[in-house]
């Protein structure tokens, strides 16, 4: 019987990685698997990890709608689906995973954040709480600068911690003036961002 699965983790946790070694692993002997990003930090329709190791994806929109892709999982007697950024998903794209899941037989593992930077969770993953069946944290989580276990997702724009903002900004972890950094909540909530002397 086919599954709705969800792997979260903080930035950086090794979600996008995990991501490209389930595909890679499944695809070896078969032909059956696609591999779906909702906004990868490349841009260009590729799911990318930080440690330097990538594949082709299919860019899906958010907010778009699904049927034409799902479409094409059917022509291409797809078995299993590997999404990464699932958190960009709306709520309706999670509900016609759902559905790819229930109707067609086919596997879903979704990957991507729980909170954004305001600690609010994003909407496509607060669905994937109500209705996969079964989630997970990553074991391997990211530690804040203290080295606490870092829970906090920080956006940090021109070194301060930002407390207002949209909540969908990709990219990578340090790009420009705007940058992510994992924080404990202690020092999320504090806006420390380091050991200062």
């Amino acid at each position: 019987m086919a599954e709705l699965t969800f792997t979260y983790g903080t930035m950086a946790a090794g979600k996008s990685t995990l991501a490209l070694q389930l595909c890679w692993q499944l695809r070896q002997g078969r032909g059956d698997v696609a591999l779906w990003t909702f906004g990868d930090r490349s841009d260009d329709g590729m799911v990318t990890s930080r440690i330097g190791i990538e594949a082709r994806a299919e860019a899906i929109e958010p907010g778009s709608d699904l049927g034409p892709h799902v479409e094409q999982l059917r022509e291409r007697h797809v078995h299993i689906l590997v999404i990464d950024e699932a958190q960009f998903a709306s709520v309706e794209q999670i509900d016609a995973l759902a559905r790819v899941v229930d109707d067609l037989g086919i596997d879903v593992h979704a990957f991507g954040l729980s909170a954004d930077f305001l600690l609010n969770l994003f909407p496509g993953s607060a669905r994937l709480f109500a209705i996969s069946d079964w989630s997970h944290e990553l074991p391997l989580t990211s530690t804040c600068w203290c080295g606490q276990k870092g829970r906090c997702n920080a956006r940090v724009v021109n070194g301060i911690v930002a407390r207002e903002g949209s909540q969908f900004f990709t990219g990578d972890v340090n790009e420009g003036v705007v940058h992510y950094q994992v924080l404990c909540r202690p020092h999320y909530r504090s806006g420390q961002l380091g050991n200062e002397v």
